[in-house]
């Protein structure tokens, strides 16, 4: 399990090269709330947005899980509770006002940084990002 990424995997790098051309800065692989350990794949702090790339394995998509036919019991305890994790996170950053984008890997990157782009907007209270409306 080493050898499993935490950050930096492929899908969150394209979406963080589409937002980033597209003239936003955020940070990256931090905690929204620093007494939570929870960590955010892409964080706009200032309009309290809070970006999760989920990984179909990790996190059990419907289209995608596949079961481990070796341990079964363990992974599939390993991601049930990933998946209430998830749940429990975004309960706890909405009621603390951050609104939360989650998207499995293999959406459309494009369509994320879209709605990524359109969030950010929205919450800077109207303010039209220029690269945004050129785009």
């Amino acid at each position: 399990m080493q050898g499993n990424r935490a950050r930096d995997t492929t899908p969150e790098l394209r979406l963080r090269r589409l937002l980033h051309a597209r003239g936003f800065r955020y940070r990256v692989s931090t905690r929204p709330l620093p007494a939570i350990r929870r960590t955010a794949d892409i964080l706009f702090t200032r309009v309290k947005i809070a970006v999760f790339i989920d990984g179909c394995y990790w996190h059990g998509c419907e289209q995608h899980y596949r079961a481990s036919s070796r341990n079964s019991a363990f992974w599939h305890d390993k991601i049930a509770s990933n998946q209430r994790r998830d749940v429990e996170t975004n309960k706890i950053l909405s009621d603390a006002g951050w609104t939360v984008i989650r998207h499995w890997e293999h959406e459309n990157v494009e369509a994320i940084a879209n709605e990524v782009a359109a969030a950010v907007n929205q919450r800077s209270l109207g303010h039209v990002h220029p690269k945004v409306a050129s785009a």
